[in-house]
């Protein structure tokens, strides 16, 4: 007997946010490249490091040789180096001699190192003009330069990779209703201050009007309106969604979930304690990273005299006893169970003191009304009163 056909292969969702936190987005087709040249100065920080590296040497040597050939052809117009070596003659700067000097003084002039050898003379005021304009210029080349190196160093972007996600979300019972839950930590002992998450819903929708939207954005409930998405990240947190009638996956059933199609990012911000510069870390869940039925392992443990964070077993959930029907159903099965206590209670006590009262013979109006009302009589110290 030949094997059936194998069932077809679920195609891989392109990821909005990798795991990593870096947006899978390209920009093409910018029309108005021009725009990045009017912040040049967040397009530098952008650039890759060779790229700045490259841009941070380039802008040094060019200056230096800009002026360093307009020294040149100073000293060449007032005829300098016609007469080297002549004592009568008064140069625009002592000792220049060719372009290398000239670029030399160049260097000496813009970094303020002044050996001495090569020094301008007072007989030359376009040399004076010339020396302030590349002493103003070179200064604002320079804080230029070192604020881009600077900023390119400490971004914020570098400490959020000490800022980690578990690898799957988990979806189980807490406190008796589905919870959406994930896992963030902080590995570094200096926190995050201000820390909160947020948490979106990315997946295909279309409209009543049939307009098809690709990558929608919803966003998830982690307690905004509580509070609880204000996060004190001092050990690892399990930031949980509740799937409520407000939440898309109120209608989700455990087999509707694995054949749906959708990307969860989750959006940590914060203000670094140490620099005070706001970063932000970013992760991604897919369909095939939401384990159902699963729960997160402890990680925090009580030493002597503190608490242990082991984070070998950050990613690591374990299996826990969770119902497969989407949490609408387990509402409503939840509320009938409810109803049915709620009228079988009072049911069982009306019989009780149907008896009570069949035994006692008639009770007069107020027994009437206890029996009516399906509650119990008073112990005897309050009849007596």
């Amino acid at each position: 007997r030949s094997p059936g056909p194998e069932p077809p292969r679920r195609r891989g969702r392109q990821r909005y946010v990798e795991k990593d936190g870096r947006c899978n987005v390209q920009q093409g087709n910018v029309r108005e490249p021009g725009r990045y040249l009017t912040d040049l100065f967040t397009t530098l920080a952008d650039l890759q490091w060779r790229l700045s590296l490259l841009f941070f040497v380039l802008a040094y040597a060019l200056t230096w040789l800009f002026f360093g050939a307009i020294w040149w052809l100073v000293a060449y117009g007032r005829g300098d180096l016609e007469h080297l070596g002549d004592a009568a003659w008064t140069p625009c700067v002592n000792n220049l001699n060719g372009f290398v000097a000239a670029f030399l003084f160049s260097i000496e002039t813009e970094t303020t190192i002044g050996y001495g050898h090569r020094v301008i003379t007072d007989q030359c005021p376009e040399g004076i003009a010339l020396l302030l304009l590349q002493a103003i210029l070179g200064s604002m080349v320079n804080a230029f330069m070192v604020g881009c190196m600077f900023v390119k160093i400490s971004q914020p972007n570098k400490r959020a990779a000490t800022l980690v996600f578990s690898s799957h979300a988990v979806v189980s019972l807490r406190d008796g209703r589905l919870c959406l839950m994930f896992r963030v930590g902080d590995l570094r002992s200096s926190h995050i201050v201000e820390a909160s998450i947020r948490a979106k819903l990315i997946r295909s929708r279309q409209t009543l009007e049939g307009e098809f939207i690709p990558l929608h954005q919803t966003d998830l409930s982690v307690g905004f309106d509580t509070g609880d998405d204000r996060l004190f990240l001092v050990s690892p947190l399990v930031i949980s969604h509740e799937i409520d009638a407000a939440s898309p996956f109120w209608e989700a059933s455990r087999r509707a979930l694995e054949r749906d199609d959708f990307e969860i990012v989750v959006i940590l911000e914060g203000m670094v304690e140490a620099t005070g510069m706001t970063c932000q870390a970013r992760s991604s869940y897919l369909v095939d990273e939401v384990l159902w039925g699963h729960r997160f392992t402890s990680v925090l443990t009580l030493e002597d005299g503190f608490y242990e964070v082991d984070y070998a077993s950050f990613h690591q959930t374990f299996e826990v006893p969770t119902p497969s029907c989407s949490a609408r159903e387990l509402a409503e099965a939840a509320a009938r169970l409810d109803a049915h206590l709620y009228w079988s209670i009072p049911s069982r006590l009306d019989e009780k003191v149907e008896e009570e009262g069949a035994g006692e013979g008639a009770g007069g109006e107020a027994g009437a009304d206890k029996e009516q009302n399906g509650c119990l009589p008073p112990p005897e110290s309050e009849s007596k009163v």
